[in-house]
């Protein structure tokens, strides 16, 4: 723990101070309070900007060898929307989704924080996705859907490392925080086209996002979780703030990452590295399940490819690159208007 210390401070309990202030910055652990009204000053917005500006998301992706499970319950304020898919990396495809655009104010609740007793889900007629901490460190997820979509996870952190929270300002927008949890051990079952996917044993990451961004908001993300070992890269509207590398229980922050890849041919191979030479890996999609939504008044293009990770990353620019094969994850090219 002391070694994790030093890499990073300790998360505020709240990220605007007592004087209206955005606390920025990286920060181990978790923050209690996010709550943008508390803004004042030059930073202080409207309830309206508020409303129209104001976006978080509960996403939980779920690594379980034979299986791929990636699910979210997105709040854009003046709507909602939820999405859950089981890939198969036998079949290379995705064998069972659900995905929901939502009612305002009716079918999406999500908390400000991951937090004990705290809840994100959605409902709408037959789809349900339920996230909730249960206890301090216990997580659960249960997804019904069509076609006999079922999940039902329980995922571990209490002995887990510590999670990132960063929180700073967005270009376009005004200020972004955002929860990154290491991996989180997996136990469970799901269903989906007529076969069972034992998910014991399976590693998870949780993103848990809160800000008030852009109209226009473009992202690359990467994130994989195993034993001992994660990581998460951002490049787009949030900088370098959400770069983490999760190794051996301790939490390293990572500098600026570079994404190559076609996008064009985003199941062709991507390459990812960080500018502190800490971290260069090679991704090699199995499949990739993208959605584009055009509601008039807003727009997505998504794609998430499936795959392993193979490379090497280290804990300082001094150590022994340690040599990363076969890490299940998964990759993103992301354009919203919102």
């Amino acid at each position: 723990m002391d070694r994790f210390a030093a890499d990073l401070p300790q998360a505020p309990l709240a990220v605007v101070d007592t004087e209206g202030r955005p606390l920025a910055g990286r920060f181990a652990g978790r923050c209690a309070q996010i709550d943008w009204a508390a803004l004042r000053g030059e930073w202080a917005r409207s309830a309206w900007y508020r409303h129209f500006h104001h976006k978080r998301w509960q996403y939980v992706g779920i690594a379980a060898g034979r299986c791929f499970i990636g699910c979210a319950v997105v709040d854009v304020g003046w709507t909602n929307m939820a999405f859950a898919y089981v890939f198969d990396l036998e079949r290379k495809s995705v064998v069972g989704s659900v995905s929901c655009d939502g009612l305002p104010g009716l079918t999406a609740q999500l908390a400000d924080v991951p937090a004990a007793g705290a809840e994100s889900k959605f409902r709408l007629f037959g789809a349900r996705i339920v996230f909730s901490e249960t206890e301090p460190g216990q997580f659960r997820l249960q997804v019904r859907g069509p076609g006999g979509l079922a999940i039902d996870a329980e995922l571990d952190g209490t002995s887990a490392a510590p999670w990132l929270f960063a929180s700073n300002r967005v270009e376009g927008g005004t200020w972004h925080a955002t929860h990154k949890s290491p991996s989180l051990v997996t136990r469970g079952v799901a269903h989906a086209d007529g076969e069972t996917y034992s998910l014991d044993g399976a590693h998870s990451g949780l993103d848990h996002s809160n800000g008030l961004l852009a109209r226009d908001t473009r992202w690359l993300w990467a994130s994989a979780h195993g034993q001992g070992m994660g990581f998460n890269l951002q490049s787009g509207y949030f900088g370098d703030n959400e770069n983490a590398l999760w190794l051996d229980g301790r939490l390293i922050p990572l500098g600026a990452a570079q994404f190559e890849f076609d996008p064009n041919h985003t199941a062709s191979p991507w390459r990812m590295r960080t500018e502190d030479q800490l971290l260069d890996l090679q991704f090699v999609p199995v499949g990739e399940r993208r959605e584009d939504r055009n509601l008039i008044v807003a727009a997505s293009r998504y794609v998430q490819p499936v795959g392993h990770y193979t490379g090497w990353v280290r804990a300082s620019a001094t150590d022994v690159p340690r040599p990363v094969s076969g890490l299940l994850g998964v990759a993103e090219h992301h354009e919203s208007r919102w």
